[in-house]
């Protein structure tokens, strides 16, 4: 599912046999590069690209990176994302409030809280957490 174009490369969802954490895919017949997209911060960092030996320039894959964190890139990406999956690849981990961020269990401190579902509002651009024994959701403007 496309997400946008950047120097004629397709930035896309895949749909099939897809797995966490949530990414996109661009490439080329020669090369794959995956970049890592979040629903709770705005960051894309590259994940990886195959094979390496094909790699394109680290100029061209920051340009990408730059394309993916447009604004409406970005949602688009999300939205697709949990149209696909209806995961945010978040469930069981905690957040840190006081940190405002997303730890896995080893980085946990006094204060985190276990994340027990999640969804995305497209509509309004925000990431919905349900966080245990809390019965209000968190909610995250993105």
């Amino acid at each position: 599912m496309k997400v946008c174009t950047h120097r004629g490369l397709l930035i896309a969802v895949l749909t099939r046999n897809e797995h966490c954490p949530p990414h996109v895919h661009v490439g080329t017949g020669g090369w794959n590069a995956r970049f890592e997209f979040s629903f709770w911060h705005n960051g894309v960092r590259l994940w990886d690209v195959m094979p390496i030996q094909e790699s394109p320039s680290a100029g061209l894959l920051e340009e990408i990176r730059q394309a993916i964190r447009r604004a409406e890139n970005l949602h688009c990406a999300r939205k697709l994302w949990w149209q696909s999956r209806q995961t945010l690849c978040l469930d069981n981990l905690l957040w840190d409030s006081a940190a405002q961020a997303v730890v896995t269990p080893k980085g946990a401190r006094a204060g985190t809280v276990q994340i027990v579902s999640g969804r995305f509002d497209g509509v309004r651009n925000m990431t919905v957490l349900h966080l245990a024994d809390d019965p209000l959701p968190l909610e995250i403007q993105l």
